[in-house]
């Protein structure tokens, strides 16, 4: 959101203010306000609430510089949804060893800064909304936008809370600050979330500028948090009409981009399948406006013909990759992807300067705008060398990420080039992108008994994969990369309601690979256990010094522990931690 780079600009213009304004003939100078505060008339005004919006919008990239903050939540939602492995080797960043192996305990650190973090959110939200109701120059207009905006955000805060800790606060800002303290965690925010995004909704404009929210963000979101408790009925109601009449900041209609690799590449930011995102700030020089949360998520060791040259983490998993193997273009429902037979050619345990033979098997041209592996164009670098580009493949095996990498010709330009990493990079992040909207509507139209309206939802998605101008082409334009082979979805598989869920839950696994999703995903189908087990299973035959013996408990793994820390602070008969920890 474009708004974060004045977060800066903005505070020193009305810390300035404070100063002129003390300066008087009168005793008034006596009169000091606390270092970095400001008086309530100063923030009453439209000015002023607008400074405090742009400072919530800034909260959702992040407050304290934690990376499972990220809006991308690549530890919470992907790593621990089995799409990828922590990556790097096991001293490095081993507090996240625990979280991978579902044996996280309520001391992490990281998981205490996630709270923190989305609460102090709700915070300004909840302060943009008082200001709001003393304001003095505010038009019913403004009031009406600016609410709207204040009240998505939070319901996004408390969204992101609920999906990771289940049972947690909800205040809002008539709350006084005093009697926050004393709110325990008994139920779940879900008639919060509602309430805020369905007030959004019905608030803001249609297009409401550049990195702002609009009425059809909140709609998205108000249709996702639907299908989350099983509502499906409203949240069809809500995605057919942000399908059928949603449009960008720009005003023009949601719609899938030709090209899929241009979702990832920050010069199409503001693209039109972006319905909700969260926007760096291009070509500032500074870190604190790039994508921080994925500075370690390059390939390792690339010197100066790979982006980053760090850290090696985020790597996509065995089964992740796996998972892209077709037959007849369509995928392996019924796992077989991860029988030998059918497993993806890689280099695991073979050097970058011994032969390599790379698969010939069909398969989803997503892989290679998803994964990065050896003998594959990585974007307009080199060929992914193999090992070279791994820290440790008997830790993390042999993919490399690829979907949030900028491109060579980005260097300096899309990228804060000038810190110990060069992978600062200033992409956009898409929490919301418009096929993701058509594959929960999928979902949706399944429940409701529309089995061909999901499947034509389903085959937009995948004839936009099917396109062979932009799958990915060898660097002597000789030709695609790899044997792709997709095909749309026939009738017979989506004939009853069980087999088309099962072909929309898959087809969200691979359009979405690496975005976040799939943990959450599988926690709201009821199918975590099963889904995760196998995965930790398959996995550890290959790595099995992390994750041999690993499992996943059903009604203990499906949510996070309250951070102790916080328990600590508000006491035990306040705050009541999550079952089995």
């Amino acid at each position: 959101m474009k708004l974060f780079k004045y977060v800066k600009k903005h505070t020193a213009v009305a810390m300035t203010i404070v100063m002129v304004g003390a300066v008087s003939c009168s005793d008034d100078f006596l009169e000091v306000l606390p270092t970095g505060s400001l008086a309530d008339a100063q923030v009453q005004t439209l000015d002023g609430i607008e400074g405090l919006l742009i400072g919530t919008y800034a909260a959702v990239n992040g407050v304290f510089g934690n990376r499972f903050e990220g809006p991308n939540h690549w530890v919470t939602g992907s790593v621990v949804g089995g799409e990828a492995n922590k990556g790097t080797d096991a001293g490095d960043y081993s507090a996240i060893n625990p979280v991978q192996r579902f044996e996280v305990d309520p001391t992490s650190g990281d998981l205490n800064n996630l709270w923190r973090g989305r609460y102090e959110g709700v915070s300004r939200a909840n302060a943009v909304l008082a200001a709001l109701a003393n304001a003095t120059d505010v038009s019913a207009a403004d009031a009406a936008r600016i609410g709207g905006e204040a009240r998505m955000l939070r319901g996004h805060f408390y969204f992101d809370l609920q999906k990771h800790f289940n049972n947690i606060p909800v205040f809002d800002e008539t709350v006084a600050a005093a009697d926050i303290s004393s709110i325990g965690n008994t139920g779940t925010a879900w008639a919060q979330i509602e309430a805020d995004l369905q007030f959004a909704f019905d608030n803001l404009p249609a297009v409401n500028g550049a990195g702002r929210v609009n009425k059809w963000a909140a709609g998205a979101l108000l249709g996702k948090a639907y299908l989350y408790q099983g509502k499906f009925a409203q949240a069809l109601t809500i995605f057919t009409d942000v399908i059928n009449n949603g449009v960008t900041s720009n005003g023009l209609p949601y719609q899938l981009l030709d090209d899929y690799a241009e979702i990832f590449n920050a010069e199409n930011d503001q693209h039109a399948e972006a319905v909700f995102d969260v926007e760096s700030a291009n070509n500032t020089g500074s870190t604190n406006n790039a994508n921080y949360f994925d500075d370690l998520n390059y390939p390792y060791n690339t010197g100066p013909d790979g982006p980053g040259n760090c850290c090696g983490f985020f790597q996509p998993s065995f089964e992740m990759a796996n998972s892209f193997r077709t037959s007849g273009g369509l995928p392996l429902l019924d796992k077989s992807y991860n029988n030998p037979a059918n497993e993806v050619a890689n280099d695991y345990g073979i050097e970058s300067d011994a032969p390599f033979t790379e698969d010939a098997g069909p398969l989803d041209p997503r892989i290679d705008w998803s994964i990065g592996r050896r003998g594959i164009p990585y974007l307009d670098w080199i060929e992914h060398p193999g090992k070279a580009w791994i820290r440790s493949q008997p830790y993390a095996g042999p993919y490399s990420p690829k979907k949030f990498i900028y491109r060579r010709s980005q260097e300096g330009s899309f990228t804060d080039a000038s810190s110990w990493t060069r992978g600062y990079a200033l992409m956009n992040y898409n929490i919301i992108r418009f096929a993701d909207v058509l594959l929960m509507a999928a979902e949706a139209e399944i429940e409701a008994g529309s089995l061909e309206q999901a499947r034509t939802y389903t085959n937009l998605v995948r004839a936009r994969a099917a396109n062979p101008t932009y799958w990915v082409q060898e660097y002597d334009a000789s030709g695609p990369a790899a044997n792709y082979e997709i095909a749309e979805y026939p009738a017979s598989q989506f004939a009853d309601q069980a087999s088309a869920r099962e072909a929309v839950r898959f087809e969200r696994k691979l359009e979405l690979s690496g975005e976040g999703h799939r943990f959450f995903d599988l926690v709201r189908w009821g199918v975590a256990a099963e889904e995760l087990n196998d995965y930790l299973s398959y996995e550890s035959q290959y790595l099995v010094t992390k994750f041999g013996g690993a499992s996943f408990s059903a009604g203990t793994h499906e949510f996070y522990p309250i951070p102790q820390t916080q328990i600590d602070i508000q006491g035990s008969d306040v705050l009541t931690q999550n079952p089995g920890y």
